[in-house]
């Protein structure tokens, strides 16, 4: 028997994890504006390599076994009625609502338009400029910028390559240095020019971008690998501009709540959690909210489930794959330090098929 309606907002990695969670128990429905899961750990990857590019799209049709998917854009959460709203005049009843809209990210890392073909468009439009330019300038010097300047050289050998990071040291927001140097020095071996205490804005010109010293860096296209924005901005314009801090993200307690509402949970990239916004700690969320909505749905019984406290990860495995078959592994071991693995550990773990095995299992599919 399945007890409350529980509508979770967004089906990025944390939605689907709690909405899968939460399936057996609950009646889920999970609402997203696109029609397929997206895959962003592989999205850089299929924005420079042609035979990548459908591999970041899973449907979702097999992901809930009772529950259902809702395409559809939110608009509003009803509190009085107790009701999300989408901007087809659908109103979704609920006992519990999730926001797990996630965070808009730069190009190619972002799902362009609504549906699967939409998205392999801006792909392939991303794959043709690459193929083409005779200069790539990657800005931002964190997991993803690396990463991505990794890619591009390792599909345009023949290309000029540059990485601007207005930071002293790559990946510095890891908290490991050496993990950077060994970055540094991947990207200096295969030719990619990184410059390091450069913070870039565009020119005045098409194709120049200017440093804050004024010298300027021309190109043929750039990818901005700067950070990414919440995707609140529908609740602050639906007038719950007070769920949300100076950032844009929602304020959440220890039970991973919305300040002051005990039926709206907040995971993943959306929230003020302090920690990396990173998959791990996503999923980790998914599982402790998942766990709490029970809990609250269960609270009359008997045998009621009590809440638990959310701890934000603040070490936690990370991987930055270098292309295919390389990359660094940040691991946190006792006593407060970081162990960082080189090139095979990265390959079997992450960098060979970027979990895009593993996510197609978690809804439902083959891993093939």
């Amino acid at each position: 028997m399945r007890d409350g309606d529980v509508v979770v907002i967004g089906g990025g990695y944390a939605g689907v994890r709690l909405a899968k969670r939460l399936d057996g128990t609950a009646r889920v429905t999970l609402v997203d504006r696109k029609e397929v899961f997206f895959h962003r750990i592989a999205s850089l990857r299929a924005g420079v390599r042609p035979e990548w590019t459908m591999a970041p799209f899973i449907p979702y049709d097999r992901l809930l076994g009772n529950g259902r998917v809702a395409v559809g854009k939110a608009v509003r959460v009803d509190t009085a009625e107790r009701e999300v709203v989408l901007a087809t005049g659908e109103r979704l009843p609920y006992d519990v609502v999730v926001i797990a809209t996630g965070a808009d990210y730069p190009e190619p890392a972002r799902f362009s338009g609504t549906t699967a073909e939409e998205a392999a468009k801006s792909f392939a439009g991303h794959q043709q400029n690459v193929a083409t330019a005779d200069h790539v300038l990657v800005v931002g010097g964190g997991p993803s910028g690396v990463e991505l300047s990794a890619e591009i050289r390792l599909a345009r050998p023949d290309a000029r390559v540059t990485l601007a990071h207005s930071g002293p040291t790559l990946l510095h927001s890891t908290g490991s240095e050496r993990a950077g140097r060994k970055a540094l020095a991947w990207l200096e071996s295969h030719d990619v020019e990184v410059r390091l205490d450069s913070f870039m804005s565009p020119g005045h010109d098409f194709g120049t971008y200017r440093d804050a010293r004024g010298n300027v860096v021309e190109a043929d296209r750039s990818f901005w690998a700067t950070g990414t924005t919440p995707n609140t901005l529908w609740l602050r314009l639906a007038g719950h501009g007070d769920w949300l801090n100076a950032s844009g993200h929602v304020k959440v307690d220890r039970m991973l709540r919305a300040e002051g509402r005990l039926d709206v949970f907040a995971v993943g990239d959306v929230n003020d959690a302090s920690e990396l916004k990173i998959t791990p700690a996503a999923l980790a969320q998914a599982d402790l909210a998942a766990h709490n909505i029970r809990a609250y749905l269960g609270s009359s019984g008997k045998h009621r489930t009590q809440s638990r406290s959310y701890r934000p990860i603040h070490r936690t495995p990370l991987i930055v794959p270098f292309g295919q078959a390389d990359g660094v592994t940040m691991l946190p071991v006792l006593g407060g330090e970081t162990a960082v693995l080189g090139g095979r550990t990265t390959t079997l773990a992450k960098a060979k098929t970027l979990m895009t095995p593993y996510m197609r299992r978690q809804l439902g599919y083959s891993a093939a």
